[in-house]
């Protein structure tokens, strides 16, 4: 897969084939010649002595101080060198690559007014899987400035930058949008896994389903809740909890009997995520702004990511919910008085053994720190004391984007605990017809972890379920 660069077509699923599939870039024709003619306006700029920011002027509250053209590759060295500033440990190189990426998509879009020769250069880093350190701190998501400095450095430290073309590499919000794309593709493969783990928990506890009437949706049409209820009804769909008198109460916890409302919910949040940043992987982060109609270069803000950093927070928002009522459901199947199984999911009632029920103090402590990380951030503060109170805005977009990532490590460890649990309880309640879905992630389960029998030990740990729902097994 080669995937081409024009500055206006990229998606979720080519940042993710290149980063995590190591999917070939190649700058557009066309890319290459809109490059070419917005580069030519800079140099008239430059010919006629206009003052624009970072490039005939210093940045921050050196904007006043001037910079000639022979200045200017002098000028974009310091530039690039004054802003190593990063701190923490390095990003994954998945992460590095996405940036790249989105940065290389961004200068093909003509509107930095860089050389070609610039976003050939990165697509050739991405070919050859050439990458440069990148620290993970020091970004208040108004432009990514310490990240992108760390890239640029180990990317161009050797290469004569032209005017321009260093504020070009920096002013841009790519590592806090690369880090976005792979947490919210993430996002949408794990809600998958739940809506599995979900759907097994109903068999588990013998469900009332009419929690998944079609009238629900008909009633109440949310797209998110009619996606979800259709997705349940059919990893159900053959299931004896479809039968008259299966189900063994009138109503369930609002645990279970509110689960496709929640998963919509979920879903919904998740949506106007992917909208957000299917507008920012093609947008215009850079300040100043090249505008071809008008032969000029203004000041703007566009490395302003609100939008986009606002929707992190949101989905976090829906997803803390969901993980806790998957806690809820799984705690639940290990009291044996709400199931009519014995306690602790033991193979028999009157075990002396736990069974299966420390499992449960485990996915309280996962999913505790998990809402931990649902606090937003992007209404975060930031004191007007620096460059002269200049840069007075914050919006922890990278902040919001690995909160995101590190919530679904988690709810992938929470929703492999509740994988474990529902299958142990729907051995133990006999023979009973499981739906054509909820069968086959049953089975996919007691591939990598066994019914624990009386005197067995419970496995060191679940990573072979884990593994199950990043590969995406379950829905099979």
């Amino acid at each position: 897969m080669t995937v081409s660069l024009d500055g206006r077509s990229l998606t979720i699923t080519d940042v993710v084939a290149v980063a995590r599939d190591g999917a070939q870039v190649e700058l557009a024709p066309a890319a290459a010649g809109r490059m070419r003619e917005t580069r030519a306006l800079v140099e008239r700029v430059l010919r006629r002595g206009d003052a624009v920011y970072g490039m005939t002027t210093g940045v921050g509250a050196r904007k006043k101080i001037s910079v000639s053209a022979e200045e200017a590759r002098a000028f974009n060295r310091a530039l690039i060198a004054n802003h190593l500033v990063g701190a923490g440990p390095d990003a994954p190189t998945e992460v590095v690559r996405a940036t790249m990426v989105r940065l290389a998509n961004a200068l093909a879009s003509g509107t930095p007014g860089v050389r070609p020769e610039i976003a050939e250069r990165l697509a050739a880093a991405l070919n050859r899987r050439e990458h440069p350190r990148v620290r993970l701190l020091g970004s208040l998501g108004q432009a990514d400035l310490p990240a992108m400095a760390d890239l640029a450095h180990g990317l161009f430290g050797e290469v004569e930058l032209e005017a321009k073309e260093a504020l070009a590499l920096l002013n841009s919000n790519a590592f806090s949008t690369g880090t976005a794309t792979l947490a919210i593709e993430d996002t949408g493969r794990l809600l998958e896994a739940m809506d599995v783990a979900g759907a097994l928990d109903l068999e588990a506890f013998a469900a009332n389903l009419t929690l998944l009437h079609p009238a629900i949706a008909e009633v109440r049409p949310y797209p998110g809740l009619g996606e979800s209820l259709a997705r349940l009804r059919g990893l159900l769909d053959g299931s004896s909890l479809w039968e008259a008198g299966a189900a063994r109460n009138l109503q369930d916890p609002l645990s279970f009997r509110g689960l496709p409302q929640l998963h919509g919910a979920l879903r919904d949040a998740l949506a106007f995520a992917r909208g957000q940043l299917g507008v920012e992987l093609n947008a215009s982060q850079e300040n100043p702004l090249l505008v071809p109609e008008e032969d000029r270069i203004v000041s703007v803000a566009n490395f302003e990511i609100l939008p986009l950093a606002a929707a992190l927070d949101f989905l976090r928002i829906a997803l803390a919910p969901a993980l806790t009522t998957a806690a809820e459901r799984l705690l639940k199947l290990l009291q044996g008085p709400l199931t009519g199984l014995p306690d602790g999911l033991a193979p028999r009632q009157g075990l002396a053994e736990n069974s299966l029920g420390e499992h449960g103090v485990t996915a309280q402590g996962l999913t505790a720190e998990a809402r931990l990380l649902a606090q937003p951030v992007s209404f975060e503060l930031v004191t007007t004391t620096h460059a002269e109170g200049i840069e007075d805005r914050m919006t922890m977009a990278p902040l919001a984007a690995r909160r995101l990532a590190e919530m679904v490590s988690l709810g992938e460890s929470v929703v492999a605990i509740e994988l474990v649990i529902a299958s142990q309880a729907v051995d133990l309640r006999g023979p009973i017809r499981l739906g054509a879905g909820t069968a086959a992630a049953h089975r996919r389960v007691r591939e990598v972890v066994p019914f624990l029998a009386e005197g067995d030990t419970l496995l060191p740990d679940l990573e072979p379920v884990r593994e199950l729902i990043r590969s995406r097994a379950l829905l099979g």
